[in-house]
């Protein structure tokens, strides 16, 4: 059991401290040329960060909702080929999932290719289940995803708290997931991540980001952090493949045993 290191309660006080950006606002944040950089911290770290953040940026305030539970569901293929691809450090790679807004109920069906040059588009469709038998489903795959529809198996369930920052120059987003839970959906092995934090900034192109001098100053370095081949990697096992992912396990091991 991983005991758990963070205030939840000093977190919401500080994201009340920050002005708030409905949805309807954040439409303007394009990122048109989006670039993506991933960092892996903890709760105790994330606390003195959010402080830093409230003179720069917005928090995303949902019917008075700031740190939003979202599930996933991710599907591979009955060999595990996406997750191979990415373990052997494929640049043109896919992935297939299905993910709620808990605070809507919305569902959407996305997938995610991601080409030799780095960048990443998703495609996605509103759906009501994750019956792959429907024929819009199928249609929708046939069209974005690269692999059969018949081959693909529920893989991984993650669930997970997100805090959403814009800039006041709207110019990037910074997600922030805490409290991460993994269902291995084939095995039935569970794993509460503990204190672990996992931040994504998404700006556009290499203008200024007020966040990475505070990100510096706290000694918090750039992390890929994938949830599924992560989760996948810490609950699979000897089933699959941990090679390339090794030195990143070492690392997320200690973040969550502080």
């Amino acid at each position: 059991m991983i005991t758990k290191i963070g205030n939840c309660a000093l977190i919401n006080e500080l994201l009340a401290e920050l002005a708030p950006i409905t949805l309807d606002e954040m439409k303007c944040v394009k990122l048109m040329n989006r670039t993506d950089t991933k960092f892996v911290t903890n709760l105790q770290k994330l606390e003195t960060l959010l402080g830093m953040a409230r003179q720069d940026y917005y928090v995303q305030d949902i019917g008075g909702g700031r740190n939003l539970e979202y599930d996933t569901t991710y599907f591979d293929t009955t060999a595990y080929d996406m997750y191979t691809m990415h373990q052997h450090g494929h640049a043109n790679r896919q992935k297939i999932r299905f993910r709620t807004y808990c605070v809507s109920g919305l569902k959407f069906m996305e997938v995610k290719t991601k080409n030799n040059h780095g960048r990443t588009k998703k495609k996605r469709i509103e759906v009501a289940d994750m019956d792959l038998s429907d024929p819009s489903k199928r249609a929708f795959l046939g069209q974005h995803l690269r692999y059969g529809v018949d081959t693909l198996i529920p893989a991984l369930n993650n669930h997970f708290s997100r805090i959403t920052l814009v800039n006041k120059g709207r110019t990037e987003r910074l997600t922030i997931d805490s409290s991460l839970r993994f269902n291995n959906l084939q095995n039935g092995e569970q794993l509460d991540m503990g204190p672990l934090v996992i931040i994504e900034l998404k700006r556009d192109g290499q203008v200024f980001s007020p966040v990475l001098e505070m990100l510096r100053q706290l000694r918090i370095q750039p992390h890929g952090f994938s949830k599924y081949c992560m989760g996948s990697a810490l609950t699979g096992h000897d089933h699959l493949p941990v090679n390339r992912f090794k030195r990143k396990l070492i690392e997320v091991s200690k973040l969550i045993e502080r």
